[in-house]
C-alpha cells in the first residue's frame, strides 16, 4: 500500500511539473519514501525512544543536495505523512487523504497556469558609452512588459560600451522578436541577450 501510494503521489509530480524540470532521483524518491518510512514505523512500533530519535532522522529529509521548488517540500511531507499512515495501518485515512491532497495540486496547477504563465527574464543590452541608458527605452518597455526593473549596469570592452542588466515580465501577447527587433535599432545593432531568469528564491 506505500508503494502504490508513493506511485500516485510520484504521478501527481510528474503531471503537474513542466517535462524539462522533471527529476528523474526525485521521481524514484518519491516512489519508494513511503515504504521506508511505513517500514520504519512497523520496526520501530511500541519503542517510543527508537521512535523518538527516529524523528531526527526525518528532518534530514529536508536538506536534499539538490535545490528545488517549493512545492517539491510539499511532495516529500505528503510522502511521508503516507509513509506515517501505512506504517500505522491507516490505509483508508491515507488513501483518501493521498486522493484528496493529489486532485487539489492537479487543480491548482491547472487553473493558475494562465494566472502565473508570464514568467521574469533576464535582458542584458549593450549599449554605446556615449548613450544615455537612464530612461532609454521606457517607451519600448511600456509596449512590451508588465514590469521591468533596471538591476546592473557595467562597463565592457575596456569601458567603450555599457551592458544593462534587466528583470522584465513580458505582456501575455507580447512579441519578443518585436521586441528585441525595436531595442536593437536603438542601441546600435549591439548585442541584446534575453534568457530564463534563475529561481533562487525558491530552492529548499
Amino acid at each position: 500500500m506505500a508503494l502504490i501510494f508513493g506511485f500516485i503521489i510520484a504521478a501527481t509530480y510528474a503531471f503537474t511539473s513542466r517535462k524539462e524540470s522533471i527529476s528523474l532521483s526525485f521521481f524514484l524518491t518519491l516512489v519508494i519514501l513511503p515504504t521506508v518510512v511505513s517500514l520504519i514505523i512497523v520496526l520501530v512500533s511500541g519503542d517510543a525512544a527508537k521512535a523518538l530519535s527516529i524523528a531526527g532522522v526525518f528532518t534530514l529529509v529536508r536538506f536534499r543536495s539538490q535545490p528545488g521548488e517549493g512545492k517539491d517540500l510539499v511532495f516529500i511531507l505528503l510522502t511521508m505523512a503516507a509513509g506515517l499512515a501505512a506504517g500505522m495501518n491507516y490505509f483508508s485515512l491515507a488513501a483518501i487523504s493521498i486522493i484528496i491532497a493529489c486532485v487539489i495540486i492537479i487543480l491548482v496547477t491547472k487553473l493558475s497556469a494562465g494566472l502565473f504563465s508570464n514568467e521574469v527574464k533576464a535582458l542584458k543590452i549593450v549599449i554605446p558609452e556615449d548613450m544615455d541608458y537612464n530612461g532609454a527605452f521606457d517607451d519600448i518597455f511600456a509596449t512590451f512588459t508588465i514590469s521591468n526593473e533596471l538591476e546592473k549596469v557595467k562597463t565592457t570592452n575596456m569601458g567603450t560600451l555599457y551592458e544593462l542588466s534587466y528583470n522584465v515580465k513580458f505582456k501575455k501577447d507580447a512579441d519578443e522578436k518585436k521586441f528585441l527587433d525595436e531595442i536593437r535599432t536603438r542601441n546600435g545593432n549591439l548585442t541584446i541577450t534575453l534568457a530564463r531568469l534563475t529561481k533562487k528564491d525558491t530552492a529548499l
